[in-house]
């Protein structure tokens, strides 16, 4: 890392390393709680704006966004949002409930499911903290490291276990990996934030590809019999600078999956290129600034593991899964079903989580699970109890016969409580996707449509069939939200990020742009053709003019020149 010269300014990158250096936050929970009696104001400033990060927890911001602030970050209020770790997305009914409870008494009714299956609270009081970070530790449950520089909350297939295709249930893996990463001092300081996914589902439900460091199932022959292990991926990610996840040639056994784990998070902590510029410091910019290849990372992992891993099998891809788990489906256990409901923008209330805890308990095992689409699932259900269930869950406004729209919108946090959004996004996807079921009742494709308030690409729109970027539009003097269009997006075995295609239109529009672009499809696509193929027989200026019901000339995304913040995403 770069020294400092004597009078120099200390740049970004430097102070938080220098910060870092000095103190590790997750050793630091007794200095959490003396900050209570004198409230937000007795908190230093290394606290709100480094190290609470390290316990899930950020400043929030006053509902203006980027736009009411200076130096590329808006006014935070008296305030704070929390994250709720759940591990591969599993939680149980008692769980639950401590966070309805926790929701009602000291976050203001808030609570969203996120694409990393957290649950995200707000409004809560640096008075409070103690309290809600003690209720989360009586239930089995902590806000560690689900933000700041450490590894993220491991994410899995939310059916592992009960899916019937699965290859294998990844999820103790998962969970044996958590515990070696999370609270342990050797990973308290990396670079940045560092996310994994570990899983044995052919669907691939938790998005490997934009992982830094993701695990999916392959098989092998050996000796005439099959063997279970894993193909590797590392440095994917998305925010201004999207990257897929590089393959590497290796098959990992399922013992060599927690060393592989260790090895890759060494080899990212140890990367002292990446801690000179905090915009460059995700484990991808070895890839996309410094040089690598997957075969450098790979003799790299290997020098570190002390041996070599196999070579890499073929593997079967997904190929245009819709992976969002809601409806009634089967499980692998004779006679049990899973039931998952379309949690519309991943906001859900005390009412629902209730609702939702209750019908896990008598009808269920108690047990449900959060998805990387920000949905709910109830698991163990008996068939005969399967009515009931919906009719309670549809009853409580957590619909499990819903729309493709209402299935398919994800949105992140926007202006509401973010300090980088441009835009606000969980308020407008609700619109938006009801102006579109209004519009297009009969619409008969899934569809991802993901909307997110700013470059950082939090709401994944850079993957979705429809991604809605927020930016801002000057109407008579005054800016007014507005989005622009990237068509397109894919994973699986189409992976691919969606075309900036140069169309931009106000908030408001966006309903008559999605549908004209969608009754466009529903005229003129071939046979069984989906969304994604047919965005990509079509130019960005015929995709513009579907967009806009005429040729319009393309606008710029409106990058911003210089640095894009990025402190808060998901």
């Amino acid at each position: 890392m770069s020294t400092l010269i004597a009078g120099s300014t200390e740049t970004k990158a430097q102070k938080a390393e220098r910060l870092k250096r000095e103190k590790n936050p997750w050793e630091c929970l007794q200095e959490i709680r003396s900050f209570a009696p004198g409230g937000y104001a007795a908190v230093p400033e290394a606290w709100i704006k480094t190290y609470f990060r390290w316990w899930g927890v950020y400043t929030q911001g006053d509902g203006a966004g980027v736009l009411g602030g200076a130096n590329g970050e808006g006014k935070a209020v008296p305030f704070l949002m929390l994250r709720i770790r759940l591990a591969n997305g599993f939680i149980t009914a008692r769980q639950l409930r401590t966070v309805a409870e926790l929701s009602e008494k000291y976050a203001r009714g808030s609570a969203d499911i996120t694409v990393r299956q957290n649950i995200q609270l707000h409004w809560v009081r640096v008075e409070d903290l103690p309290d809600v970070l003690q209720a989360l530790f009586d239930a089995r449950l902590t806000s560690m490291g689900t933000c700041g520089d450490v590894p993220r909350n491991l994410t899995g297939c939310p059916l592992a276990g009960l899916d019937g295709n699965e290859v294998m249930d990844a999820s103790p893996l998962l969970f044996q990996a958590a515990q070696m990463l999370v609270g342990n001092p050797e990973f308290y300081n990396l670079p940045r934030k560092y996310k994994i996914s570990i899983s044995g589902c052919r669907d691939w439900c938790c998005y490997p590809e934009i992982n830094d460091l993701a695990f999916t199932p392959a098989i092998r022959e050996l000796d005439g019999s099959k063997e279970r292990g894993f193909s590797v991926r590392v440095g994917g990610g998305l925010s201004a600078d999207p990257h897929l996840a590089v393959r590497l040639n290796a098959f990992v056994r399922w013992e060599q999956v927690l060393p592989v784990t260790q090895a890759v998070s060494e080899l990212f902590r140890d990367a002292a290129a990446l801690r000179e510029h905090r915009e460059r410091a995700r484990l991808k910019f070895l890839f996309l600034q410094h040089g690598w290849t997957a075969d450098t990372f790979l003799v790299e992992l290997q020098r570190r593991l002390g041996y070599n891993l196999a070579p890499a099998v073929p593997e079967e891809v997904p190929a245009d899964v819709f992976r969002d788990h809601v409806g009634v489906h089967a499980q692998k256990q004779p006679g049990l079903f899973y039931i998952g409901c379309a949690v519309l923008r991943g906001r859900i209330t005390p009412a629902q989580m209730r609702v939702a805890a209750d019908v896990a308990e008598r009808f269920g095992s108690g047990e449900l699970r959060t998805t990387s689409a920000q949905n709910l699932v109830v698991v163990n259900l008996a068939r005969e109890n399967i009515h009931q269930v919906l009719s309670e869950l549809e009853a409580a406004g957590l619909p499990v016969r819903a729309s493709s729209f209402w299935r398919g919108a994800v949105a992140c946090t926007g202006t509401e409580f973010c300090k980088l959004a441009i835009t606000e996004t969980k308020s407008f996807a609700r619109w938006l996707v009801e102006e579109l079921d209004e519009r297009l009742p009969g619409f008969d494709q899934h569809l991802k449509l993901n909307v997110t308030g700013c470059p950082n690409s939090c709401g994944q729109h850079r993957i979705a069939d429809v991604g809605l970027e927020g930016k801002k539009i000057k109407v008579n003097g005054h800016l007014q939200d507005a989005y622009y269009f990237c068509l397109g997006g894919a994973v699986g075995e189409h992976a691919g990020f969606g075309r900036p295609v140069g169309y931009r239109c106000l908030a408001q529009e966006v309903p008559d742009a999605i549908e004209r672009l969608l009754r466009r499809y529903m005229f003129f696509r071939e046979g069984g053709e989906n969304l994604r193929q047919f965005f990509a027989r079509h130019t960005d200026s015929e995709l513009r003019s579907f967009l806009a019901g005429q040729e319009v000339t393309a606008v710029e995304r409106d990058l911003p020149s210089g640095r894009v913040p990025r402190e808060v995403e998901g």
